[in-house]
């Protein structure tokens, strides 16, 4: 049976996109991906994950990734969909691409939600063939299963990249896009109100509307 590993990275940032992957692989490359140091993406450097990204992609079955960008999580957002659904939306994306429904698949996920029942029980409404597959859906799958710890090294470096894209543009000052990031706050201080249409930031995000806030408040105390 082969095994598709889902996970994700840039769920909780205030900038750039949310990022999920999907890595497809048999026992054997699971062993020899292990060996080689596969391991949780936030537990390795980021030279580590680059060099580890290259063995993934040559030694894995088949991959896919694919991104949620701000406007799309805020659009979503304002209809009614929580970032959870987003996400099974976004893990069905994965597996229909992947899924040619002739093997056995093993669908591990590491799950967003804190209920791992609900969760699955939604991802499969989005789902176009369960006949092949097995889903399970855990919390800490990246530490506990290669497949998808090979998967958050593909998510994250894909999220690094956006963000490069973005520093590009915008400076350095950008951040990591993590409002944990003092560097993003100062940035969010200072340009929330300039870049606010540039589909970066994440509007529905409270610190997106608290720095606007106190944007506003600063140019009512200047008169």
């Amino acid at each position: 049976m082969l095994t598709l590993g889902i996970d994700d990275a840039g769920r909780g940032p205030v900038i750039g996109p949310m990022v999920l992957a999907g890595c497809l692989m048999d026992k054997k490359t699971e062993t020899e991906l292990k060996k080689l140091g596969v391991k949780d993406s936030k537990q390795l450097t980021q030279k580590r994950r680059e060099f580890l990204e290259e063995k993934i992609k040559k030694k894995a079955e088949t991959f896919e990734v694919v991104l949620s960008q701000p406007m799309e999580i805020d659009g979503e957002n304002h209809k009614g969909v929580n970032l959870n659904e987003l996400e099974a939306i976004k893990a069905a994306e994965i597996i229909n691409k992947i899924n040619k429904g002739s093997r056995k698949i093993k669908v591990v996920i590491d799950c967003p939600s804190p209920s791992l029942t609900k969760w699955q029980d939604l991802l499969k409404t989005k789902i176009d063939n369960l006949s092949n597959l097995e889903i399970s859906c855990e919390h800490k799958a990246d530490r506990n299963h290669v497949s998808v710890s090979a998967a958050s090294i593909l998510a994250k470096n894909t999220r690094e990249i956006e963000m490069s894209k973005l520093k590009k543009k915008y400076g350095k000052e950008i951040g990591s896009g993590y409002t944990s990031d003092p560097t993003t706050c100062k940035f969010l201080e200072k340009h929330a109100k300039k870049h606010k249409d540039k589909g970066i930031f994440r509007k529905t995000w409270s610190t997106w509307r608290n720095a606007c806030a106190k944007l506003t408040q600063k140019k009512l105390s200047d008169f």
